[in-house]
C-alpha cells in the first residue's frame, strides 16, 4: 500500500515560540497514524531541531526541509546544504515548490541537481510540480507537468525513483481559495502516474505517493483523499492553524 501522507508547509510564517505552540496543538490531538500513513512539517530553516525535538518518538510524525542549494559546499552565503540537512538527521526536504520556481527563477535542471544531492544524503525529496492559470485555461497543463517530471526526475533509475514523493499544485488555486474539485485532482494525478508509468512501469509508479497542493483544508480533505491516485496533501495556509490540520491528519485513508 502507498504511504498516505499530510504534509504541512508553514513557508515563512511563525515565530519560534508559535511554531512550538502550532506544534504542541497538533500533537496534542493525539493522532495516532498508521503503518503506512505519515504527518510530515516543512518548518523554516531555525526550527528544524526544535521540531525534531517535538516530534521524537511520535510514530509517522517526521520533518521536513523547505529547501536546500543545488551545490554541495562552498561559498554561497545564505544558503543550507543537503550535508548540513543529513547532519541534523533531517528525512524530508521540499524541492521545486511553485514559490521558488516563481519567485527564486529555480529551473527543472537545478531541481534535478537538488534532488540529486538530497538522494546521495539519505534525504528523501518531495518533488513539487503543477501549473499556472494561463496553462490551465489553455487546457496544455498535462504537458506541462510531463516536462517537469522529465527534466528533474527522468535521469533517476526505477529503483531510486520508486523512493520519492510528488506534490501536484494547480498554482491557480494556492492562496486563492479556488481549488481543484476532486475530480480535477483525480484526472492529474492519473495522468501523472501515467506519465511515470510510461517510464519506469506501472508497478513503479503504483509505489509512488502523489499529494495534492492546492487549497487544502479541513471541510475538503477526506473527499480529495478519497481519490483513488491523491495520497494526501501538501498542504500550507491550513497546516498553520492546529485544529485545522489536525482535521487533515485524520481524513487520512
Amino acid at each position: 500500500m502507498r504511504k498516505k501522507i499530510a504534509a504541512a508547509n508553514w513557508k515563512m510564517n511563525c515565530t519560534l515560540q508559535q511554531g512550538e505552540q502550532l506544534l504542541d496543538g497538533i500533537l496534542g490531538a493525539n493522532i495516532e497514524l498508521k503503518a503506512h500513513q505519515q504527518a510530515i512539517f516543512a518548518v523554516p530553516f531555525p526550527y528544524l531541531t526544535m521540531a525534531t525535538a517535538k516530534l521524537n518518538g511520535r510514530k509517522g510524525y517526521s520533518i521536513a526541509a523547505q529547501n536546500v542549494y543545488n551545490k554541495k559546499s562552498g561559498a554561497y552565503t545564505g544558503e543550507v546544504s543537503a550535508e548540513m540537512l543529513q547532519s541534523i538527521q533531517v528525512p524530508y526536504c521540499l524541492v521545486g515548490h511553485s514559490e521558488r520556481r516563481e519567485y527564486f527563477s529555480e529551473s527543472n535542471q537545478m531541481l534535478a541537481e537538488k534532488i540529486d544531492l538530497l538522494l546521495a544524503n539519505g534525504i528523501t525529496p518531495i518533488f513539487c510540480c503543477g501549473e499556472p492559470l494561463s496553462i490551465r485555461e489553455a487546457g496544455t497543463q498535462n504537458s506541462f507537468v510531463a516536462k517537469q517530471l522529465e527534466e528533474s526526475l527522468f535521469h533517476l533509475s526505477a529503483e531510486v525513483v520508486a523512493t520519492i514523493v510528488i506534490a501536484y499544485e494547480p498554482i491557480w488555486a494556492i492562496g486563492t481559495g479556488k481549488t481543484a474539485t476532486a475530480d480535477q485532482a483525480q484526472e492529474i494525478h492519473a495522468y501523472l502516474r501515467s506519465v511515470l508509468a510510461g517510464k519506469y512501469g506501472q508497478a513503479v509508479a503504483d509505489q509512488i505517493p502523489v499529494l495534492y497542493g492546492g487549497s487544502v483544508k479541513g471541510s475538503n480533505a477526506k473527499e480529495l483523499f478519497s481519490c483513488p491516485d491523491v495520497d494526501g496533501g501538501l498542504v500550507g495556509g491550513a497546516s498553520l492553524n492546529a485544529e485545522e490540520f489536525a482535521t487533515i491528519i485524520s481524513s487520512l485513508p
